[in-house]
């Protein structure tokens, strides 16, 4: 049994935790085999988020105050709470993938930037590319443009290039006496 202080220290520990945390998704854990919950952990410690099998009652005293305060009725059950503070399309992705293939993991409740958004917003949000894909493709076009533009510039050249050439070859340029070769 965990002395007053210890529950006191984890309360305090919870609640910075809430504090800090932007994205939340609350999740029902219940039927996940030992096998199943410590490849979810890595997952979700994989994608730079946190994950915490929490008690009710410590969970709805932590959230006082927080943002997570308006998640209060999802705290019933077995519960569970995975949370970041940066990327909320990459906890979603990782929690609805890891649901796809294990239908006892239920989403409870969630909120995304400091607003609660309903069950199925999750799973939108889930489908959004995450941030690394969106810079690698915003990186693509830039890129892109300018590659068109070096084409375009280096084409200019080369076709001056031919000309002066086929100039010189069909000797259209007058010699250095006046004269047309």
């Amino acid at each position: 049994m965990k002395s007053k202080k210890q529950k006191q220290q984890e309360l305090d520990y919870l609640k910075g935790e809430f504090a800090a945390a932007s994205n939340l998704i609350v999740v029902q854990y219940k039927g996940l085999s030992v096998e199943r919950d410590t490849e979810l952990r890595r997952k979700i410690r994989e994608s730079g988020s946190k994950y915490r099998v929490i008690k009710n009652r410590l969970a709805n005293i932590a959230a006082d105050g927080t943002l997570p305060e308006q998640l209060r009725a999802a705290f019933d059950g077995p519960t569970a709470v995975a949370y970041n503070a940066a990327d909320p399309v990459v906890l979603a992705k990782t929690l609805s993938d890891y649901a796809k293939a294990n239908p006892v993991f239920e989403f409870k409740a969630g909120m995304v930037d400091g607003r609660v958004v309903d069950i199925a917003s999750l799973g939108e949000i889930a489908a959004i590319p995450s941030r690394e894909e969106l810079l690698a493709k915003l990186l693509y076009l830039l890129g892109s443009g300018a590659q068109r533009i070096a084409i375009g510039v280096n084409a200019v050249a080369r076709n001056l290039a031919v000309a002066l050439n086929q100039a010189v070859e069909e000797r259209k340029f007058p010699d250095e006496a006046g004269g047309n070769g």
